[in-house]
């Protein structure tokens, strides 16, 4: 397990009472495990897929992967094991930081398998003070669009969703309802390969009108754009922000560009650090910059958060981030004269 320590409410609980609705819902149509090990770089030949992409395996798949991977770890001084084995996702790394490390009080809603690897990401979860309650323990993986009730978005403020075409159903059904109830949508387009390959359905998302933010990073962004005349992050806010009230590019240690409505900033990477691990990056940035929202900052300072955010998860291995990061975190705040969370560590 990385971090020990578990948030408790406070004032930045936005929820009042802590059994009330959660301020942040985070859909998981299939609640994920990550796998995570420093390995050599030979093992890039012999599995497939691209560097930096993603795609899904199924579970037979998923044992020789590891099998494979235990073949290639390569040792980490940095870390107790050169495996770690945590709740992962997209959705979750950014809930898990919101509630971990910005005392927002978040949930989730979906579905988890009744196994070792479902217990594994449930205890995970209540560990950082998420709000399990809406999800359901099945022994199917994936939850379906049905299964979706009115009552359990009630109250909260945002849904955040990961676009993928294989859960396309749960997450129409999610957003549906979530609209019906007032939340805001945040979507984050995934990958690069999950825009390529389903470019003509996600552009159909967008242009319902129910995405009020997206974050996409460089790559994405130029998928997003492919076949069109205009290119660069630029021109992909531009695009993002006809159909959203907010739209946001990440550029990795270059920054970000996020636009709302009229109004373009550019912010650089916050901070001199060294990335050990890129996992969980626009993730944790997307959390930070949901923060700023929440607490009614302007698009810079929501831009820095962010920044900070994202920058404290590369410093180790993994989604998830050590109290010492998040330390670090709260330093860069304070650099920048902004307020630090408060939160129990």
């Amino acid at each position: 397990m990385g971090a020990e320590f578990l948030p408790k409410p406070s004032e930045n609980d936005l929820s009042g009472d802590y059994q009330a609705a959660p301020v942040i819902l985070g859909l998981l149509p299939a609640a994920l495990v990550d796998h995570i090990a420093t390995v050599d770089l030979s093992i890039l030949s012999r599995i497939p897929g691209e560097p930096g992409g993603s795609f899904p395996v199924a579970a037979e798949e998923l044992k020789d992967l590891l099998k494979e991977v235990n073949t290639h770890i390569s040792s980490s001084p940095n870390d107790l094991s050169p495996v770690k084995t945590i709740a992962g996702g997209s959705v979750t790394n950014t809930i898990r930081g919101l509630a971990a490390g910005f005392g927002i009080s978040c949930g989730v809603i979906g579905a988890c398998g009744d196994d070792e690897q479902g217990a594994l990401f449930l205890k995970n979860m209540s560990f950082y003070g998420v709000n399990i309650s809406r999800l359901r323990v099945k022994d199917e993986h994936t939850g379906q669009a049905g299964e979706l009730k009115r009552e359990d978005f009630k109250g909260s403020k945002w849904l955040v969703v990961r676009y993928s075409i294989y859960n396309i159903e749960v997450i129409n059904a999610a957003i549906q309802i979530a609209k019906q109830e007032g939340l805001l949508i945040s979507l984050d387009l995934a990958s690069f390969e999950m825009v390529r390959k389903f470019r003509t359905p996600l552009l159909e998302l967008l242009e319902s009108g129910n995405i009020d933010l997206c974050f996409a990073n460089e790559d994405e962004a130029a998928e997003l754009l492919s076949g069109e005349q205009v290119a660069g992050p630029e021109a992909a806010v531009d695009v993002l922000g006809k159909y959203c009230q907010w739209a946001v590019v990440t550029l990795g240690p270059h920054g970000c560009i996020a636009r709302h409505k009229k109004e373009v900033v550019k912010v650089p990477a916050i901070g001199q650090t060294k990335a050990i691990d890129a996992t969980g990056a626009g993730d944790l940035f997307a959390g930070g910059f949901l923060y700023g929202l929440v607490k009614g900052m302007s698009l810079e300072e929501c831009c820095v958060i962010g920044s900070c955010s994202g920058g404290s998860v590369i410093r180790s291995l993994g989604g998830e981030v050590s109290p010492e990061n998040w330390q670090w975190m709260y330093k860069q705040f304070k650099t920048k004269g902004l307020p630090v969370p408060i939160v129990s560590l």
